[in-house]
This record gives C-alpha cells, structure tokens and sequence, in this order.
C-alpha cells in the first residue's frame, strides 16, 4: 500500500486554537494511508524580499517541510474575513524567492471552523485565491465550513456528532483520492534540500 505524506498547516498561533482541535478529529479520521506531519509557522519573521539571498534558517526549515510533503492541508480559522497574517506569512515565506514556490503543483486541501455561522467560508475563498497563484492543484469539492461548539468538539480528537464524523471522514477520503489523482498525472520532483 501506497502512504503519502501529508504536511497540515494549522492556521492559527492562539494556545486555544479551535482549529487545532479539528485538526486532532481530522488526523482521526483520515485514511491509514495517509502520513500527517504538522509544519510549524510561529517561529518565523515577517516576509521581506531583503531576505530572499538569503533566506534565515527557519525558513528555509519551512520550505524543506513542504518538499518533504506529497501533499499539504490548511486547517485555518477566519480573521476579519480573512486568513490570518501568520498563515499569508507562511506562505509568502514558501513560495518565494521568485522561481522557487515550494507549493508548485502540491495537491492542496483547506478546510476550517469558526464559532461564527459561516464557519470560515470568506477565509477560505482568500485562502484558495493565495494558492490559486502558488500553482497548488486544490481539491474542490467537498467543501467544509464548520461552526465550532465545545460540545460538538469537546477535546482530545473526538467529535460528538455522528453526521460531522461522516462528513469529516469523507472529506479526508476525498483528499486522499485527490492526492493520488494528482500525483498520478503530476508527480512532484523536490528541488534539492540545500537550494531554497
């Protein structure tokens, strides 16, 4: 059996992180094939083009991550309709310097909670217009907005609802299936460790 590597981005630095929590359900649930490995992002300085000659370690540890992975997943709250400033700056981080996007052709899929009703649907369009530049081959379909309860997530990976467990567990299976679609077609070749 085949396993992919799967490198998860959680969106959020907050110690209560909600979508932390959903990550812990989604790991869960995901198929046995699938290989997860969460790619810190606290830990770097604010993007600037000064640094694109050279790139600081923590960067560059970030955009070996990425290669690393066969696949990554976004996992991200909604901040003033957005994604938040450390995920963009993740991103920024990876996907440059100009010519060296460590998110060219990655199966990408996103996903989110949120206390509020529309349970990141604004973040994630924002989010998916980001990696639509990047070049990632995102899934489409499910799309997954969920609107966070303590009761619904009450800790520890688990989840009270049956019909969210399902959901949940489809959506990993479709990401799954999405990773080997597009892996089958486009088949990543890392550049070199030591080359950001």
């Amino acid at each position: 059996m085949t396993t992919y590597k799967v490198g998860y981005f959680v969106g959020s630095l907050s110690s209560k992180s909600i979508n932390r929590e959903l990550s812990k359900v989604l790991l869960k649930v995901a198929p046995a094939d699938l290989e997860f490995t969460e790619i810190p992002i606290g830990n770097l300085a604010l993007y600037s083009p000064d640094h694109d000659a050279n790139y600081p370690p923590e960067a560059v540890a970030l955009k070996e991550a990425i290669r690393r992975s066969q696949a990554v997943l976004f996992i991200t709250p909604e901040y003033n309709r957005s994604i938040p400033g450390a995920l963009k700056n993740a991103i920024d981080w990876a996907s440059r310097p100009w010519g060296q996007n460590a998110f060219d052709h990655i199966p990408a899929a996103v996903i989110g909670a949120s206390v509020g009703e529309i349970g990141t649907a604004v973040a994630q369009q924002s989010l998916r217009a980001v990696l639509s530049f990047c070049n990632a081959r995102q899934m489409t379909a499910p799309e997954a907005y969920l609107k966070y309860t303590p009761e619904l997530f009450p800790g520890n990976g688990e989840v009270t609802s049956q019909a969210t467990k399902t959901f949940l567990t489809t959506f990993m299976a479709e990401f799954r299936d999405h990773i080997e679609r597009v892996l089958t077609v486009l088949p990543r070749h890392p550049e070199p460790a030591s080359t950001r």
